[in-house]
């Protein structure tokens, strides 16, 4: 066995200290767990690309920025069902 210390930022550590807690484990098991995978599989389980919205979350937002380019400026409304209203038209 052998240990390995890492300078990280505190509040990054205590986030996935959260993260790794809600899963029933420490920091060090994710770590173990993490090298492991990377051993194993020859590979590291990251990815550096940022997160694409799916086709279901796209159409949301096309049809949001619709629904605010059809509002005049200036006006608003005066419920939520009237905004739920115009968002079915």
């Amino acid at each position: 066995m052998t240990s390995y210390a890492i300078r990280v930022d505190e509040d990054l550590k205590a986030g996935a200290a959260e993260v790794a807690k809600s899963f029933g484990l420490d920091l060090a098991s994710v770590t173990r767990a993490f090298w492991t995978y990377m051993v194993r599989t020859g590979s590291i389980p990251i990815t550096f690309d940022g997160e694409q919205p799916n086709e279901e979350s796209l159409e949301a937002i096309r049809e949001t920025e619709e629904i605010f380019a059809a509002h005049v400026p200036g006006t608003g409304y005066t419920s939520a069902h009237e905004l739920l209203e115009a968002a079915m038209r």
